[in-house]
């Protein structure tokens, strides 16, 4: 790792170039605004490591957003780029940055609430969030699906304005 000097200016700018990168899923959301893009260093050799955490385990866009920060970073003018997968700790909904979730419900998808903590009670019936909704902010909605377009959303309709919507899951 470096530690100070001309290098660690190259590895803020290593870090703002990963970080600028879209999530392939949520196009609206940056890498960083996802809260995927755990860390950027660069080695004393001038290897740029840029670290991921996956939305959920076997997340299908892990390859793209792995392949994306290389390219980006390679044309960036740094020719050794690579990319960890971090697990630990899991990602959570929660890393989702202030700033993403409202580019979340500017896009038309309600943004997760708060993640669960500590033990997860067994419930038998099904549960389901009170989730706004994104265009008129109006609590009175209901789920149509459990899964939408990927795993991490649902589908939703607003009963007031009649308008569907994704929802992002708490994870």
């Amino acid at each position: 790792m470096v530690t100070g000097g001309p290098a660690l200016l190259d590895a803020h700018r290593a870090r703002h170039v990963a970080e600028q990168v879209p999530d392939p899923e949520l196009p609206m959301l940056t890498l960083a605004d996802l809260g995927v893009l755990r860390d950027v260093e660069v080695t004393v050799d001038g290897t740029v490591v840029a670290s991921l955490t996956p939305t959920y385990s076997g997340c299908p866009a892990m390859a793209e957003m792995r392949a994306d920060v290389a390219a980006r970073l390679r044309d960036a003018g740094y020719p050794r780029v690579e990319i960890r997968t971090v697990l630990d700790p899991p990602w959570t909904s929660d890393w989702i940055t202030e700033s993403g979730r409202l580019k979340l419900a500017e896009h038309g998808i309600a943004p997760p609430g708060a993640a669960p903590r500590g033990p997860v009670s067994l419930v038998l019936s099904p549960t389901r969030p009170a989730v706004s909704c994104p265009r008129c902010g109006s609590a009175d909605t209901e789920e149509t699906s459990r899964f939408a377009a990927t795993s991490c959303k649902a589908l939703w309709r607003c009963r007031a304005c009649r308008e569907p919507f994704e929802y992002v899951k708490e994870i």
